[in-house]
């Protein structure tokens, strides 16, 4: 009963019903221009306790560059005479946020390319960071933090948290130069969806438009949607036009897709997902699902009530040993996936065989979604 229980709560959980409140456009949109720029350079950590290079090829990198660095302070060395156990070959990465200022300090993420085994308690030489264009945005140099560790005994044992050849210098990488970016085109802005989706471009067009009382945004299509700055406005701050563009709230339409993780045994189903007429016999398990529509009708004599068709879905679980019910039933109506979901968690069926039942229910056309496997 215990074990039982437990694989109960080991299982997704499914929402029968799900109400999508509003979202910022802030959330599900940004302004076009204002993106990350991406840069990358190599570097070299050093002070490793023994975890750094060993492979003849490999700590050949991190020699041959020590030996470079070191000519630069005045002292020659060949690199057949270091057998360096403490230096670990690297590549830098950071993200530079637009409008930041010379001077101001971002992290930094320092990745070994050789074979160390770990860069516990290592320090980032100063590394250049370049840019895609070739210019050199920012340096970067400070010790590293891995948050775990790696130790061995030298017999082949080891005991290791987390992983620790990849890790961060926090606010080490220091800006050489600013970087400007233009956002504001013929006292207009884009907005870019992070979702694409036509409903949801034209419900932040008319929430933008129902906002200012005029018609200043324009879908272009389903990921942009283009802004002009209000004529009665007069001279507008473009930091505040779109501050104010971000706050404002949308509703957010989701397309039908259920994502499936094979690897982990996850299962993701959308608001939107629906199960259409269907028959489902897993293993001793049948399953039947029917849904009755209810009409409701308005009060007497209310001038604004309308008749309205209320679905009310029931659900009916059969193990195998009931004589008095057929091994399969034939469905008529549709029902929410999620329903079919907490009927099978009730009983303890595992993810991996929801899996399997999804598969075959999108292949047999009743699985009105998109089915995403990853």
């Amino acid at each position: 009963m215990i074990k039982r229980f437990i694989s109960i709560i080991a299982l997704m959980v499914f929402s029968v019903q799900i109400i999508a409140a509003p979202s910022r456009i802030k959330d599900v949109a940004k302004v076009v221009g204002l993106s990350d720029l991406q840069v990358i350079g190599y570097g070299l950590v050093i002070g490793l306790d023994g975890t750094g290079d060993r492979n003849l090829q490999t700590a050949r990198i991190a020699t041959q560059s020590l030996t470079n660095m070191l000519e630069r302070f005045g002292l020659t060395v060949s690199p057949e005479q270091l057998r360096l156990r403490n230096v670990a070959a690297v590549m830098v990465t950071a993200n530079v946020p637009p409008f930041i200022q010379q001077g101001t300090q971002i992290d930094a993420t320092v990745s070994s390319i050789g074979d160390a085994t770990s860069l516990e308690g290592g320090t980032l030489l100063i590394t250049p960071l370049t840019a895609p264009n070739g210019n050199v945005y920012s340096q970067a140099q400070g010790p590293v933090t891995v948050g775990g560790f790696s130790v061995g005994s030298g017999m082949g044992d080891r005991v290791k948290k987390n992983h620790t050849l990849v890790g961060r210098v926090v606010r080490g990488a220091t800006m050489l130069r600013g970087r400007r970016v233009n956002y504001v085109n013929n006292n207009s802005v884009s907005l870019a969806i992070n979702d694409p989706d036509f409903s949801t471009a034209l419900n932040i067009s008319d929430r933008i438009n129902a906002y200012f009382e005029e018609a200043v945004a324009e879908p272009v299509d389903q990921a942009t949607i283009q802004v002009q700055f209000p004529e009665a406005g007069g001279d507008i701050n473009p930091v505040s036009f779109v501050a104010v563009l971000e706050t404002l709230e949308v509703d957010v339409d989701a397309p039908a897709r259920v994502v499936i993780n094979e690897r982990t045994g996850t299962i993701v189903v959308g608001t939107n997902v629906r199960l259409s007429a269907a028959a489902i016999s897993h293993g001793s398990i049948t399953i039947e699902i029917q849904q009755r529509p209810l009409i409701s009708q308005p009060a007497p004599f209310s001038p604004q009530g309308q008749t309205a068709v209320v679905p009310d879905a029931q659900i009916q679980v059969n193990e195998e040993g009931d004589e008095d019910e057929p091994a399969v039933k034939v469905l008529e109506q549709s029902a929410t996936v999620g329903e079919v979901a907490t009927a099978l968690n009730a009983l303890g069926v595992k993810p991996r065989d929801l899996i399997g039942i999804f598969q075959a229910l999108k292949t047999a056309g009743s699985l009105q979604a998109e089915l995403v496997i990853m």
